[in-house]
């Protein structure tokens, strides 16, 4: 999944100089962490664009050629003009086998159609559908994955009954977070609470 971007050294720093290099079709960015002081770098507009907007680009590694040196990193942030979407500056991570880094992994479902819940007109409520890790940078996973089977409604599933690969852990340690949960669908609910409120009408009458 790693790829390659070519880069320049940047001579000059500051609003100035920005605005030129991306007259110019390029991105400027900033190579820091690793111990190592920060290094400012020029990008070709259009890798930088496609690599954005392609999917995965905060969670998959890259290997920066500068002049020949390989230097490896991990997008950490980037601002797109927010009229344009294009991309205005990134911020590179220096990575090394030893890095840790906290990432947010997409969440993928599997099996709604095995899901009783579902298919008795439950909905998926999902409420991550980004969950943060702390991994090592170079086995950062694409997505984890939550399996329906079996889900009924009115059931939770939570962090632990995912299967996590090795060394990558949540964030949020302190307590059993919930992922999603399947939902009543919006008429059973009201049938539902109709039904209780006639009960409880039923209730007081009695009491009287």
């Amino acid at each position: 999944m790693s790829y390659e971007l070519k880069a320049e050294a940047r001579e000059r720093v500051g609003k100035g100089s920005a605005r030129e290099i991306r007259r110019n079709g390029k991105v400027p960015a900033v190579i820091y962490g690793d111990k190592q002081p920060p290094l400012a770098i020029v990008l070709s507009y259009k890798d930088v664009y496609y690599k954005i907007h392609g999917g995965g680009f905060m969670t998959t590694v890259a290997t920066i050629d500068l002049d020949g040196k390989k230097i490896q990193v991990l997008p950490k942030d980037y601002q797109l003009d927010p009229v344009r979407d294009f991309p205005m500056h990134v911020d590179f991570l220096r990575v090394s086998k030893n890095t840790q880094v906290n990432v947010n992994v997409p969440v993928r479902f599997l099996n709604e159609e095995k899901s009783p819940g579902i298919k008795r007109g439950g909905v998926l409520n999902v409420v991550r559908h980004e969950v943060e890790f702390n991994c090592p940078a170079n086995a950062i996973p694409d997505f984890i994955e939550v399996d329906l089977t079996g889900t009924d409604i009115g059931d939770s599933i939570h962090i632990s009954a995912v299967k996590l690969p090795k060394d990558v852990k949540p964030i949020i340690a302190d307590r059993d977070f919930t992922i999603a949960t399947v939902a009543a669908p919006a008429g059973l609910k009201s049938e539902e609470s109709t039904e209780a409120a006639e009960g409880e009408a039923e209730e007081a009458k009695g009491e009287e």
